[in-house]
C-alpha cells in the first residue's frame, strides 16, 4: 500500500474514531445529568466511566464497523455509531471488573477505577477503609457502563429488522467473556498436579472465549448481523476474526510479560503478578528443567516480583523458547487471517482499511 493510500485509510478510520467519541460524550454526559440530578456526588459514578472511555484505540467499534461495511452497510450510517458505542461500553465495564479480579493499580497509565475511588475517598478524608470504598464505588460504575452498553444496543437493535438475532450475539459475546472471565481467575487457583498440556489447553480455553472472541469474532460479526449479513457471510467473516482474535490476545500475553511500560500502561512483568497461566507460560513449562519450573512456577502470582526477578523470568521464557513459539504462532495466525479476508467480497476501501488495522493489531506494543 502506498503511503497515500495508507494516509487516506488512515484519515477514514479516525473520522469513525470522532464520531464515536462524539457520540459517547453525548451519551455519557445525558448519564452525568441524570447523576448530577440525583446528587453531586453521583457524578463521579459517570465521571470515571467517562474517563476511561475517553481513552483505548477503540478495536472492537472499529470492526463492528467493518464488519457492517462487509455486509452491505453504509459507512456513514449513524446506528452503526451506536453500536460501536455499546460495544466501547461493554469493554468499560470488563475492564473496569477486570482491574478489580486482577487487582490491577493502573490502566492505560493511569490508575485503575477501583484505585482512582480509592484515591477519592483519601482525598476527602472519608471514614472506614479506602480500599474497600474503591472495590465496591468500582463494581458499581462496571454495572452502570453494563447497563449503559445495553440502553445503547437496544436502541440501535431495534432500528434495524435484525434485532432478535443481533441482541442474541451481543448477549452471548457477554455469556463468553464473563465465563470466560471466571475460567481464567480458576486457572489461577487450580494449580495443583495439573500438566503443563494440560494448562496449555486452559489457556487456550480462556484466550478465545474471554478475549478473542470478544475482541474481534463478536464485534465484527455484531456489525455483520446489525446490517443484514447472511449466515454464509458470517461464516467468511469468523474465518478472517478467529485466527486474528487469537493472535491479538498472544500478542497480548507476551506484553504483559515483556512489555515496555511506558508504552502498556503498566508495570513490566505485570501478568506473572497476576499468575497468569498463559500460552506463553505453559510452553515455557512444558521445555524447561526442574529447576527452571521451580523458578517459574514461584515467580507466578507473587506480588513482590522486583525488576530483577522479572527479568530472570523474561530470561527463562526466552530460554525456553516459549516466547520465539507464541511469536511465531502469532505470525502465523496473522497470515491465516489475512488469507482469509481475500474470501470476503469487500470493496477496495473496505478491504485496505481492514488489512491495516490487522497489521496494527498484530504489531501493536501498546
Amino acid at each position: 500500500m502506498s503511503s497515500q493510500a495508507s494516509s487516506s485509510v488512515g484519515r477514514t478510520a479516525e473520522q469513525f474514531r470522532t464520531k464515536l467519541a462524539s457520540y459517547l460524550d453525548t451519551f455519557l454526559q445525558q448519564y452525568r445529568d441524570r447523576a448530577e440530578q440525583m446528587s453531586e456526588q453521583a457524578v463521579d459514578l459517570v465521571d470515571e466511566i467517562s474517563r476511561l472511555c475517553s481513552g483505548g484505540k477503540r478495536v472492537r467499534g472499529l470492526l463492528a464497523w467493518y464488519g457492517w461495511r462487509a455486509a452491505g452497510g453504509s459507512a456513514t450510517d449513524h446506528r452503526i455509531v451506536e453500536a460501536a458505542a455499546a460495544l466501547e461500553l461493554f469493554q468499560a465495564a470488563a475492564l473496569i471488573h477486570d482491574d478489580i479480579v486482577d487487582r490491577s493499580a493502573t490502566r492505560r497509565g493511569g490508575l485503575s477505577v477501583h484505585k482512582s475511588f480509592e484515591s477519592l475517598h483519601s482525598i476527602k478524608g472519608w471514614t472506614q477503609d479506602g480500599s474497600h470504598f474503591g472495590v465496591a464505588a468500582a463494581i458499581l460504575a462496571g454495572d452502570l457502563a453494563l447497563s449503559a452498553s445495553e440502553e445503547c444496543f437496544s436502541a440501535v437493535a431495534d432500528a434495524t429488522p435484525y434485532a432478535a438475532t443481533a441482541t442474541s450475539a451481543f448477549q452471548m459475546m457477554r455469556f463468553e467473556v464473563m465465563t470466560g472471565q471466571y475460567l481464567d481467575l480458576v486457572s489461577e487457583v487450580d494449580v495443583s498436579a495439573i500438566s503443563a498440556e494440560a494448562m496449555l489447553q486452559r489457556a487456550r480455553t480462556v484466550l478465545r472465549h474471554k478475549s478473542a472472541h470478544y475482541t474481534t469474532v463478536w464485534p465484527f460479526e455484531i456489525g455483520a448481523i446489525l446490517a443484514g449479513a447472511d449466515e454464509n457471510t458470517l461464516k467468511k467473516l469468523r474465518r478472517f476474526s478467529t485466527p486474528l482474535g487469537i493472535a491479538f490476545q498472544l500478542q497480548d500475553d507476551i506484553l504483559g510479560v515483556f512489555g515496555d511500560p511506558e508504552l502498556t500502561g503498566k508495570p513490566a512483568g505485570d501478568d506473572l503478578r497476576e499468575g497468569k497461566r498463559t500460552e506463553l507460560v505453559a510452553h515455557a513449562l512444558l521445555s524447561l528443567d526442574a529447576a527452571g519450573r521451580e523458578t517459574l512456577t514461584s515467580a507466578l502470582g507473587s506480588e513482590h516480583l522486583n525488576d530483577v526477578s522479572v527479568a530472570e523470568i523474561q530470561d527463562l521464557l526466552k530460554d525456553s523458547g516459549a516466547l520465539q513459539r507464541v511469536t511465531t504462532e502469532v505470525s502465523q495466525l496473522g497470515s491465516e487471517a489475512l488469507t482469509n479476508l481475500n474470501n470476503l467480497s469487500l470493496d477496495d476501501r473496505t478491504r485496505s482499511e481492514i488489512i491495516d488495522l490487522t497489521q496494527r493489531l498484530l504489531h501493536r506494543k501498546s
